[in-house]
């Protein structure tokens, strides 16, 4: 797929939707879950919007819902281009098809977690800085607060395993769009995130400060915390509609 467009910014962001959300228990797909009444998928999508370097949002979307997507982000997307595609069997092939689809022109790919709706619009710009000053893949992180345990297959203690070293990893991911393809392109076995998918290929991968109020949203109770946090969304804050 080619098209072209007059770019406000030069940064092309993934977003792969298609996933059911098992963990949250029954109901619709994940990404069209209500968060204050508003689909996770619309907060993720008006924050991206609203981030300066974005040029152009790439939904990977359940294949049964495309349509129905594409007119619930058409008005949040601030005049962006907007490009619905339907997503693949798992996150890692959604990815693929909107990477596929991405149009001719941006060189910064960031692929962004639907889950993670609340994500600050600087956060987005931030990854973007980096990549676009030089780094091959960048990846948000938060220090790991809690005390982990190596265990073995009887959940018994092997280790204490040294914090320090351990980072809580984010998205929006950002690279290169040709190591990402490249990524893609080399990939075999399933990964949870894409910057593992970078590093198979022995490509550096740049740690950049995360945001707390980027947390993923899994579980119910990840629900009862964001509903916390959307509540107390600074007032200042400009989004689309």
């Amino acid at each position: 797929m080619t098209a072209h467009f007059q770019q406000r910014g030069d940064v092309a962001v993934l977003v792969p939707a298609a996933g059911s959300g098992v963990r949250l228990g029954p109901g619709a797909p994940k990404a069209l879950r209500p968060l204050g009444g508003v689909p996770l998928l619309l907060h993720a999508v008006r924050r991206l919007a609203a981030a300066s370097s974005v040029a152009v949002i790439v939904v990977a979307a359940p294949p049964a819902d495309v349509a129905a997507v594409r007119d619930l982000l058409a008005p949040a997307t601030a005049g962006l281009p907007l490009i619905v595609v339907p997503g693949g069997a798992h996150r890692q092939a959604s990815v693929a098809a909107a990477l596929a689809a991405v149009p001719a022109g941006p060189q910064i790919v960031l692929v962004h977690d639907a889950a993670r709706a609340l994500t600050p619009p600087d956060l987005v710009d931030s990854v973007a800085a980096a990549v676009r000053a030089g780094a091959d893949a960048v990846i948000p992180v938060l220090p790991v607060v809690d005390t982990i345990k190596s265990v073995d297959a009887d959940e018994t203690v092997l280790a204490t395993v040294d914090r320090s070293t351990l980072r809580a990893v984010q998205t929006p991911q950002g690279f290169r769009r040709d190591v990402l393809a490249a990524a893609h392109a080399d990939a075999v076995d399933p990964h949870t995130d894409d910057a593992g998918l970078v590093e198979k290929l022995g490509v550096p991968v740049l740690c950049v400060p995360g945001s707390e109020r980027a947390l993923k949203i899994t579980r119910p109770f990840d629900l009862v915390i964001a509903e916390h946090l959307l509540a107390t969304e600074p007032a200042t804050r400009t989004l689309p509609s």
